[in-house]
């Protein structure tokens, strides 16, 4: 008898160590992307190194986002494509590595996967298509090995590489980044890729080739001046269906207007910088979207991240429009709706005179890593005004500032000439753990760039100088972490 009350005793123990352990097992980490510097609402991968947007594609009611990813550490190197999924362009749901270096390749850099696109082959004009769902196919560089292609059939759960790669072989033209979409007008699947022919630096640019079955293709017709993540797409302007216009974008963010025949781009606009911040870089636009919409992803190249565990964010995903400037048309980011959806505490004011030197703040409610400004302003007889974000007791934060006089818009280091219309200026700002983007006169023009700040300092406070600033409306919140319930 006391054998086996021994032996039951054990065994409650053993029962209740392991309920302990499945209950702590089923609760997320507290401190899960939780990190001083971790983003809230930008996306990060979990760790180690993280750049270029590619592959990113619409189908089946989500967002796919691919980048490029080292598995091995927080340096540059040992490319793969890392992938995440998304319903609503916030929360995302992080998936295994969908594509790998080729040839068995263990080097830094020969045969990893760089940068590219992926579509939907609807009509499955590559012949991969197996069973009920589309072929959803991949086009990256296989770095020094080529342009390849892989494609999933199972909603990009798994990856397979076309077996007769590369289908445009390597040439010391250091081709990469191919954008690969379809054409209308003239039947064919185009492909826009960086290239630097016959290894001449004065010819670096985009060239443009063909297909008919996305296997196959032909040179058409190169321009230069432009570097890295091409992208080429049409747009309506000013919202005008029956009046479109194609960009060039380089990888820089400078891009050209004009108009595509299926073979040539004409440029008739000087080159224009998408984006006046320190680190907006490598964009690509989502493929497979609902008519009507153009949304655009970068990378935030060159953000620092002090003892985190992860190295690189995106910037947060916006819509591209086309809208009649004083030369030309002026392509325009605006921040996608979802980011509606995070608001938690928030103020709203309007017609406020504010007066130099006056004790008050007129968003003292307001403090956070993470806020969503939306004001216009009229700027009157002010020398300037702006924000301070992240401020703190001891420590001043960081400013944003509108020079009235000079129409000029600065934060950490990056500035733009912002005129006003009729009389007001128009901000969005978007603020997280360790970026600020800044969306002036409806996204004309954008300044995207990264900041560490000191963890306890989140005080948000607004100032002018020399004079009065009205402020027609103002609205500002606190945003939830898309991270945690």
């Amino acid at each position: 008898m006391h054998k086996y009350l021994k032996m039951k005793y054990l065994t409650l123990i053993l029962i209740a160590i392991t309920l302990a352990f499945t209950s702590l097992a089923g609760k997320p980490d507290k401190k899960y992307y939780d990190e001083k510097y971790r983003p809230q609402y930008h996306f990060t991968a979990e760790k180690n190194w993280m750049s270029n947007p590619g592959g990113l594609v619409f189908y089946s009611g989500e967002y796919h986002l691919f980048y490029q990813y080292n598995p091995n550490g927080k340096e540059w190197g040992f490319m793969h494509w890392g992938h995440a999924v998304s319903k609503d362009l916030i929360h995302w749901q992080h998936l295994p590595v969908a594509i790998s270096p080729d040839e068995d390749s263990k080097d830094k850099s020969h045969c990893t996967a760089f940068p590219g696109c992926a579509l939907v082959d609807e009509n499955n004009v590559t012949g991969l298509q197996e069973g009920s769902e589309k072929t959803i196919v991949a086009f990256y560089t296989s770095s020094a090995c080529g342009q390849r292609l892989a494609y999933s059939n199972d909603k990009g759960r798994t990856w397979k590489k076309y077996t007769k790669n590369p289908l445009i072989p390597f040439a010391k033209d250091d081709a990469h980044d191919p954008k690969v979409f379809f054409h209308k007008p003239s039947g064919n699947w185009i492909m826009v890729i960086s290239r630097k022919p016959d290894g001449d630096e004065k010819k670096q640019g985009v060239s443009i080739f063909t297909s008919k079955n996305l296997i196959d293709w032909e040179m058409q017709s190169h321009i230069t001046g432009f570097y890295d993540s091409p992208d080429l797409f049409e747009l309506p302007v000013d919202g005008d269906k029956g009046k479109t216009k194609w960009v060039m974008l380089g990888g820089s963010g400078e891009y050209k207007v004009g108009t595509f025949d299926g073979k040539l781009f004409i440029a008739e606009t000087p080159k224009k910088n998408l984006d006046y911040g320190k680190n907006f870089y490598a964009s690509q636009t989502w493929s497979n979207l609902p008519e009507g919409k153009l949304i655009q992803l970068a990378w935030m190249k060159g953000g620092e991240y002090p003892e985190m565990p992860f190295n690189g964010q995106m910037n947060f995903p916006c819509e591209l429009s086309l809208r009649t400037g004083k030369s030309g048309p002026v392509l325009c980011r605006k921040p996608v709706d979802a980011i509606n959806t995070l608001h938690e505490s928030g103020i709203t004011k309007k017609k406020k005179n504010i007066i130099p030197g006056l004790r008050g703040n007129l968003v003292g409610g307001i403090s956070g890593d993470a806020i969503h400004i939306k004001t216009t302003l009229n700027p009157e007889n002010s020398d300037g005004f702006g924000f301070i974000v992240r401020n703190g007791k001891k420590e001043v934060g960081t400013e944003i500032r509108y020079d009235t006089n000079k129409k000029i818009l600065e934060c950490l280091g990056g500035r733009a000439i912002v005129e006003p219309k009729n009389g007001l200026v128009h901000f969005e700002i978007l603020i997280d753990r360790a970026s600020i983007e800044i969306f002036a006169n409806d996204g004309e023009i954008v300044l995207t760039s990264c900041f560490t700040p000191a963890e306890n300092d989140k005080e948000l406070t607004f100032w002018s100088q020399g004079g009065e600033v009205m402020v027609e409306e103002l609205e500002a919140y606190e945003l939830k972490s898309v991270w945690r319930k």
